[in-house]
């Protein structure tokens, strides 16, 4: 029997999820504390980058989808005798894979019988969004829920992402960076460049402008894949921005013509859950090792 995937709406794959079969639990999103909106549902992430840009010094906030969003969702198919893996962001940025495996305990205490695996899939946006495409082949292959578990898990720790942000005023709002290094980024008009890993955000270096930073972004991962002894065959690549589609098509020839990847490298927008500690000026690559014997 196929399973049911269901992921937060971390993935960021926008519509396409409903396509691909992908039950998506929305973040909520909030510009003033009072009024919260699911993210997709009731705002367009379009609309949300938006108002960040007309209102620059109001910062948004994100909330996870609660207890009873996942048990809403879970039990619909655990009474259809559906299996459920649920992949949730990294825990170690967001507390939605707790409230996933508090819905999946309570469900089990009523349908005992219920075949429902939550899983911390260590990445966030455009990342988990091809890790789910993973998933997807899976269950097309009609693997079992509890293999394609084992599988995705180990595809996740290859994800990495290699990303810049127009300024670090969101990420030390959100108190993803120490404030030291805030303070100094603003005062010297410093870009920085952040890389994803083992579940969190890491500063990796810093540049003076915005083409500086992308070409900075471009020789990380050139050094990462080095550092790997693999290349561009090895890994499927995305691109992921946030307010600025076409600097993103821009960048996605920028990093073309750098021979770091040939052939389709697709273009995500980056969704609310992670945009509120971005800022509307994310862009970046994420990459995800081929799985074995595909």
């Amino acid at each position: 029997m196929k399973f049911q995937i269901v992921a937060d709406g971390s993935c960021d794959l926008g519509r396409e999820a409903e396509a691909l079969g992908i039950r998506v639990v929305p973040f909520y999103v909030s510009f003033d504390d009072e009024h919260s909106y699911k993210e997709i549902e009731e705002i367009g992430v379009r609309d949300f980058y938006q108002q960040m840009v007309d209102h620059p010094k109001v910062f948004p906030k994100s909330s996870l989808p609660n207890v009873g969003d996942y048990l809403e969702v879970f039990t619909e198919y655990a009474e259809q005798g559906i299996p459920v893996v649920c992949s949730c962001l990294t825990a170690k940025l967001s507390a939605s894979y707790t409230a996933a495996c508090n819905a999946r305990d309570i469900l089990l205490e009523d349908l005992p019988e219920a075949k429902i695996a939550v899983f911390d899939s260590t990445v966030i946006t455009v990342l988990h969004g091809i890790l789910l495409k993973e998933l997807v082949k899976m269950r097309d292959d009609r693997m079992d829920y509890q293999e394609a578990v084992a599988a995705v898990t180990e595809l996740a720790e290859s994800g990495r992402i290699f990303f810049t942000i127009g300024s670090m005023d969101y990420l030390i709002h959100g108190g993803r960076v120490g404030r030291v290094l805030g303070v100094a980024g603003k005062s010297l008009g410093i870009r920085p460049l952040i890389a994803f890993e083992d579940g969190d955000i890491y500063p990796a270096a810093i540049a003076r402008s915005r083409g500086k930073s992308k070409e900075k972004v471009i020789n990380v991962l050139q050094k990462y894949l080095s550092e790997m002894g693999a290349g561009a065959d090895d890994y499927t690549a995305v691109i992921g921005y946030g307010y600025d589609y076409e600097e993103a098509v821009d960048f996605r020839k920028q990093l073309l013509a750098s021979q770091s990847f040939a052939g389709d490298v697709k273009i995500y927008q980056i969704g609310a859950t992670i945009g509120v500690h971005t800022g509307p000026y994310p862009l970046g690559v994420g990459i995800l090792k081929h799985r074995k014997g595909q």
